[in-house]
């Protein structure tokens, strides 16, 4: 599995494309031949993916915005995030 570190700056890269379903309702992540069904969770987490913040202060905000403890979250947006880089929708800038 990649690893993911709190000091990483991941972005979306190239090809691929956040966009709302409004079919189905709900959010996508479309990349070449695939689509990744995104839930709330999800979006909420890849909302805050902008090239930018590290990984770390997206955990810090998530935290705030969710009063969630911060060892769960930062276990679960990491394994996440390294789920999404193995897979090429995300790549570490």
């Amino acid at each position: 599995m990649t690893e993911i570190q709190e000091s990483y700056i991941v972005r979306i890269p190239r090809g691929v494309r956040l966009r709302e379903d409004k079919q189905r309702g709900g959010w996508v992540l479309l990349a070449p031949e695939r689509v990744f069904q995104l839930d709330g969770i999800a979006q909420a987490v890849i909302g805050h993916v902008d090239g930018e913040r590290r990984v770390g202060e997206i955990v810090d905000r998530l935290c705030e915005a969710y009063q969630a403890p911060r060892e769960r979250i930062a276990e679960d947006v990491i394994a996440m995030f390294a789920g999404l880089v193995e897979k090429r929708v995300l790549e570490v800038a």
